[in-house]
């Protein structure tokens, strides 16, 4: 595993592109970026607030989960969010063009009025709509709770598909296209659905109510964003001890994959490389971009450039 780009303002959401190169978002710089093969760092588009999530769209933007925004500590050296600012509003879906750095607001809120809190992470489907999970807010007295929603990227149509669920953070879908995965930070998660139809999901046996586990973490692991390997294995940033989790979709914990320099945010992975078998793993705390050699590629998502 090796250091691709360092300084960074708490990245996360990367995206894997053809030529090498990484977009991803800065949290804490409110920012979409851009990591050359170098390490190069460049912004592509100031986002404000909380920019996290980011997916590549049917129309070749970047779509991205804005949160309203943190606030922020340095602890043991490590950059960390702690809660919710003064003059947040709300969340938001925002659409980038890439080229042009134009940033446009496509949702603030759900077909039914519920507004949209805080938006964490976003997977697209071979249809064009797309799946997000809303972690809610924290504040010094309380928590929201989560939701998970359907969208198109056309902006007519927004729903929650699950409400309510515990602090939803990492989204995917399995290879096929026809489970959904989430992770759950604070229970420390990973649940499941399956899909009928875009949007729509099936039955669970839950009695209260949420969803499949796939599995659960014990002690103080605490979860984040995700992505799936080519044989269906959820890989999981795993909060605490600072690893990715990869899971069977089975339900078996199959490898655990530490990072070089201990970082209790170790929040995000994506795969990209001409063979797909290459992770770029988001270090937050410390502000690093890994990139290693996977030991199997990773499932290719949809409409990436």
């Amino acid at each position: 595993m090796k250091i691709m780009a360092t300084d960074l303002l708490f990245p996360e959401g990367p995206i894997a592109l053809q030529d090498g190169s990484l977009i991803l978002v800065e949290i804490n710089r409110q920012t979409l970026s851009l990591i050359s093969p170098q390490g190069k760092v460049s912004v592509l588009a100031e986002c404000g607030g909380g920019p996290n999530g980011a997916a590549v769209g049917p129309d070749g933007r970047v779509y991205i989960c804005n949160n309203g925004g943190f606030t922020w500590s340095t602890q043991n050296g490590l950059l960390r969010p702690v809660g919710t600012p003064v003059d947040y509003s709300s969340g938001s879906i925002q659409v980038v063009d890439i080229e042009t750095g134009k940033v446009e607001q496509l949702y603030d809120r759900c077909d039914d009025g519920a507004p949209l809190r805080g938006p964490n992470d976003i997977v697209f489907d071979d249809q064009g709509g797309f799946y997000f999970t809303d972690l809610g807010k924290r504040f010094d007295d309380r928590l929201d709770r989560g939701a998970i929603c359907y969208a198109t990227a056309d902006g007519n149509h927004i729903k929650r598909i699950v409400h309510p669920i515990e602090q939803p953070n990492g989204i995917a879908l399995s290879p096929c296209g026809k489970r959904l995965y989430a992770a759950e930070t604070f229970s420390a998660k990973v649940r499941y659905w399956d899909i009928t139809e875009p949007g729509v999901l099936a039955p669970f046996d839950d009695p209260f109510g949420v969803g499949n586990i796939l599995y659960g973490f014990t002690g103080h692991e605490r979860l984040d964003s995700m992505a799936v390997d080519s044989a269906g294995h959820v890989c999981v940033a795993t909060l605490g001890t600072g690893v990715i989790s990869s899971i069977s979709e089975e339900g078996r914990l199959e490898a655990i994959i530490p990072v070089p320099q201990p970082d209790v945010m170790v929040t995000n992975i994506c795969f990209g490389g001409p063979s797909m078998d290459t992770a770029y793993i988001t270090s937050s705390g410390l502000g690093i971009l890994y990139q290693a050699k996977w030991h199997r590629p990773g499932h290719r998502l949809n409409y990436n450039l």
